[in-house]
């Protein structure tokens, strides 16, 4: 009798053990790598660029000296004025152009199945298996 519940004793914590283990193993499988992936997509994308006020204020200085250099009296206020808000606006916008720049918008395939975008500086190409950590992506 003492053999015989050993003998249970021993198939159950075996039983036990390996059930351990299986579940262990589909955990460990299943899960892979949190933050793995594979490039599914690539888009090139321009970034507006931002302004500082120096292109706007050079802008307006030189609108304002050419517009003083049209009419007299009145209608040279005038057109300094008109020159200085325009020079204004032409300056902003040229120097927005100046700082845009290209970002490219990755299209990450998790291990887990759930699809994330990023943008980085470089490009990757599709199938390239990657890592992302938090908003930034890298080569394997």
């Amino acid at each position: 009798m003492a053999s015989s519940f050993t003998f249970r004793a021993r198939w159950a914590a075996a039983c036990l053990l390996a059930t351990t283990l299986g579940a262990a193993h589909a955990q460990s499988t299943a899960g892979g790598c949190s933050v793995c992936g594979t490039v599914e997509s690539v888009n090139r994308v321009q970034a507006t660029g931002s302004t500082s006020g120096v292109g706007a204020v050079a802008g307006g200085v030189v609108g304002g000296v050419v517009g003083n250099q049209v009419g007299s009296g009145r209608g040279r206020t005038l057109a300094t004025v008109a020159g200085a808000a325009g020079g204004t606006m032409a300056g902003n916008a040229v120097e927005r152009n100046r700082n845009t720049h290209a970002v490219y918008s990755i299209n990450v395939r998790m291990q887990d199945g759930s699809l994330r975008t990023v943008e980085s500086g470089s490009s990757f190409a599709v199938g390239q298996p990657v890592t992302v950590k938090g908003n930034s992506i890298f080569r394997n």
